[in-house]
């Protein structure tokens, strides 16, 4: 039986800018200045960055998943909860006491999977996306 690929998380570089930005949510220069911030986090695999997640910070002060985004076929493979696991370490290090991460209303997935890894629900911004979706905002204990 051949071993699993190692999965490590490192700070994203700019080598990995198509990857962090192929979401099209932020322009590119406001992508290169997160990464250049070291606010981005890619997992690698066999030399290939599958995975990546990028913070904001509320108030400039409360850590606050942006996005987090495994590539297919990576997908429920570990990636994510390393990429997690990995950013909340360097967190409470830096003295942060929580993580903060939001899904639409409308996306059972990705709000199982905060569940799933520990986060708890705490709170909803009504209509702030488009068509008037809601937001439900999450909150994990480092």
């Amino acid at each position: 039986m051949p071993a699993a690929p190692t999965l490590t998380v490192r700070l994203a570089g700019l080598d990995d800018l198509d990857l962090v930005s192929s979401d099209g949510y932020l322009p590119l220069d406001v992508v290169r200045r997160k990464v250049l911030n070291h606010d981005v986090f890619v997992a690698v695999t066999e030399g290939e960055a599958i995975g990546f997640l990028r913070l904001e910070y509320l108030w400039s002060r409360i850590p606050y998943i942006a996005v987090i985004r495994v590539e297919e076929p990576n997908r429920r493979q570990g990636a994510g909860k390393a990429l997690l696991a990995h950013v909340a370490g360097v967190l409470k290090e830096q003295g942060h006491a929580a993580l903060y991460s939001s899904s639409q209303v409308d996306e059972a997935t990705p709000q199982e999977w905060h569940r799933h890894m520990g986060f708890l629900e705490c709170g909803v911004l009504n209509g702030i996306n488009e068509g008037g979706v809601g937001e439900v905002f999450f909150r994990k204990q480092l």
